[in-house]
């Protein structure tokens, strides 16, 4: 060994989600980071003679779980408000109608997050995000999609940025204007597009405020042609793009971003076995979100089986958003998607580190690997299923990211 190691984790129980075993398990296992990355990983008996000595910080784990740091691939994090008044008026009889009627649903976030100043979104949207790395998410998609002009946008999408910076994690963007009709341009569909299109994306993506394009594609969103006008405009950009898709009714959705060679199409409740096809040829992630199937009570599940069966891997997110999943834990989201998807818990595990990476484009985590970035959780479990298992509760001990511990930088 020739260079020192500024942190090194033995007698750990790693899920590396890599190799042929279960979970990429190695049972008393050692990880070594420096200088931000993994600079070793294998069985504490492999370890050179000299590595004791020469690491700077030595942490004898106990036989605790360690996992790649986790990744929510899909959340509306930023948002003005909340509807916690529409969910308990849905529980005492009103209508998703009558709602609407009276100004609530999407179209109420709207208005509240446009009344938002930019610093009132960050502090709104900060606790959310503390939530959700208090259960070991080191790195998340925050979408915009709330304002539907292009200064709120804007506004969403610097305060996603703010948030990555404020925690030091990971945060990547995704420009969500075909998310809803804005009440101003109910009677003009196609000239909304355009706005989307020709003004809004352009101008945030020269911003540098956008990493990938979303839409959504559905009879109560935008059709498969609008969709495309989109992301024929963020290709032209440089930009990848992911689609809400198959939600509530089938478009052939997952197709269509497919062929764009999309990075994921996301809840795909009503995914039809073309759809499953084509994602599996482009190499376009399935992002299940069962926190929106539990919350809408939803009954068509996601073709969990059809999935499988063509090697799509499978993403799992919190779906995090004012009105249909007001979700705080994607370890909860895990376990949600083994009781109400069937997964198995390693399915559900991949599906927020290794696979959750692929549906953002981030190809230097997700795993315990020599020269991944060092995002790593340290939990207080002694077996990986545990982390399913668990319905709520603190079993995070630690969290690493990019080497960096964060017990010791907690207040």
């Amino acid at each position: 060994m020739t260079q020192r190691w500024d942190h090194l984790l033995i007698n750990a129980t790693l899920a590396t989600f890599a190799g042929d075993a279960p979970y990429g398990l190695i049972e008393r296992g050692a990880i070594a980071m420096h200088e931000g990355h993994i600079a070793w990983v294998g069985a504490q008996d492999d370890l050179p003679g000299d590595a004791l000595a020469l690491a700077s910080h030595v942490e004898d784990l106990g036989g605790a779980v360690v996992t790649p740091g986790l990744i929510d691939c899909h959340t509306h994090l930023v948002f003005g408000g909340n509807r916690a008044h529409e969910f308990d008026l849905r529980l005492n009889g009103a209508s998703y109608e009558d709602i609407a009627r009276a100004g609530g649903g999407i179209v109420s976030t709207v208005k509240a997050t446009r009344e938002a100043s930019e610093d009132e979104l960050f502090v709104q949207a900060l606790p959310r995000a503390h939530a959700l790395l208090a259960d070991g998410v080191t790195a998340l998609e925050i979408k915009s999609g709330y304002g539907l002009d292009k200064e709120t946008e804007r506004r969403m999408l610097r305060v996603a940025r703010r948030i990555g910076n404020a925690l030091g994690i990971t945060v990547r963007t995704s420009f969500l204007g075909l998310h809803a009709l804005p009440p101003e341009y109910r009677e003009n569909r196609t000239a909304y597009v355009s706005l989307v299109c020709d003004e809004m994306l352009p101008a945030l993506a020269a911003e540098g405020l956008v990493d990938a394009v979303d839409a959504f594609c559905e009879n109560i969103g935008f059709t498969p042609e609008e969709t495309r006008r989109v992301f024929d405009r963020a290709t032209e950009l440089g930009l990848p793009v992911k689609l809400h898709a198959e939600q509530l009714s089938d478009l052939d959705g997952a197709a269509l971003v497919a062929r764009y060679r999309g990075l994921s199409a996301d809840h795909l409740e009503y995914l039809s076995d073309s759809g499953i096809r084509a994602m599996a040829a482009a190499g376009t992630v399935a992002v299940l979100l069962p926190g929106a199937f539990y919350a809408l009570r939803e009954t068509e599940l996601p073709p969990i089986a059809g999935l499988r069966e063509h090697g799509v891997a499978m993403a799992i997110a919190t779906d995090c958003n004012p009105g249909t999943s007001p979700l705080l834990s994607l370890r909860l989201a895990a376990g949600m998607a083994c009781t109400l998807f069937r997964l198995t818990p390693e399915e559900a595990l991949r599906g927020v580190t290794v696979h959750a990476a692929r549906a953002l484009g981030l190809s230097d985590r997700g795993t315990l690997q020599a020269g991944q970035r060092a995002d790593l959780d340290v939990w207080n479990v002694k077996q990986p299923a545990e982390l399913c298992y668990w319905i709520g509760g603190q079993v995070l001990r630690n969290v690493f990211i990019g080497g960096h511990s964060q017990a010791e930088v907690r207040p």
